[in-house]
């Protein structure tokens, strides 16, 4: 019985999560980002065919404050800190290829010296606070404005107009991957996704990191965003019905979903780092499908180029090489 307390007070802390050593990643332009326990490491191949690497310190929030480590809390403090750090990676592996940056606008050069910060940190927060709109009108105004119209006919079908709604998630999705994996450069990413995901196989399997032993791995991964996007997805009907208003009023059911998106997103959060680390059964396999299938839209396979710039992003990560630290 002690051990099903210590278990689930390391649950609620976050520590269980902590003591399960995990590597975890993103692609970037042309390279790979890799997130160890003390630092990040960015890896990109430049056109000479040159890898080039960087090294960050990990400032986590949640050792300063604690309770943003805790249940719900840290998965809508996980998602943000990745939607804010992920333009931030990217913008950074560009820079890295020698390509040349946007220049902060002029009122953004303004509100840097208003707000007392970093023009090019105001950029970033601009670029991110503009993906944030983008989604809410694709993967919420856009599905809303459907339910509504939908709730004029069958007024008394709240659980399948949330049903039907959750689908057109889905469907905008689906159209939006589908929509940029038409781009050359957008398919290069993907294959540095599936590199990374190879990559940290490999380190979890034991298997000394070499690309002949990577690319011996899936390019689908249970911890990947793209999993935990899908469990949003489909937790969302769930919640929404239960909790959500059953207005037929657009800005009334927009601000009841907005409302009940951090639930969500914690909730989600959880279930998808659970499942990663239990034991793969049937049940815990079916779970997992979904969100593994969809990943066959967001990753390709690598080359072993590309799977060499994914190692060697993982072992500077992991202290296994080092490059100069960038403060």
């Amino acid at each position: 019985m002690k051990k099903f307390w210590k278990g689930l007070k390391d649950w609620f802390t976050g520590d269980w999560f902590r003591q399960c050593p995990s590597v975890g990643g993103q692609a970037v332009m042309e390279g790979v980002m890799m997130q160890g326990k003390k630092c990040i490491a960015i890896s990109v191949r430049k056109k000479d065919g040159e890898i080039v690497t960087r090294k960050k310190p990990i400032k986590r929030i949640s050792e300063k404050h604690r309770w943003l480590g805790y249940p719900l809390i840290r998965g809508v403090v996980n998602f943000v800190v990745m939607l804010y750090t992920g333009v931030g990676i990217i913008s950074e592996s560009a820079e890295m290829l020698g390509e040349e940056t946007e220049e902060p606008s002029k009122f953004e050069k303004k509100l840097a010296e208003w707000l007392h910060m970093k023009p090019d940190d105001v950029m970033m927060i601009m670029a991110v606070v503009l993906a944030v709109v983008l989604a809410v009108v694709l993967f919420f105004m856009v599905p809303i404005a459907l339910e509504s119209l939908i709730k004029m006919v069958l007024p008394e079908n709240e659980l399948l107009i949330n049903f039907v709604g959750g689908l057109i998630r889905i469907g905008m999705f689906l159209l939006y991957i589908v929509s940029v994996s038409r781009l050359k450069e957008i398919k290069r990413v993907f294959q540095y996704h599936g590199a990374e995901h190879k990559a940290v196989f490999c380190n979890e399997s034991g298997l000394p990191l070499t690309v002949e032993n990577a690319q011996k791995f899936s390019t689908l991964h249970p911890r990947c965003g793209t999993s935990f996007l899908v469990i949003i997805f489909v937790l969302s009907i769930i919640i929404f019905t239960l909790l959500g208003t059953d207005s037929s009023n657009v800005f009334m059911r927009l601000g009841s979903r907005l409302a009940l998106l951090p639930l969500v997103a914690g909730i989600s959060y959880d279930i998808l780092q659970v499942l990663a680390r239990m034991p793969r059964n049937w049940l815990v396999k079916a779970l997992m499908w979904p969100g593994l299938m969809m990943q066959k839209l967001t990753t390709a396979e690598p080359d072993d180029s590309m799977v060499e710039v994914a190692i060697r992003s993982l072992k500077v990560a992991q202290g296994i090489e080092d490059v100069e630290t960038d403060d």
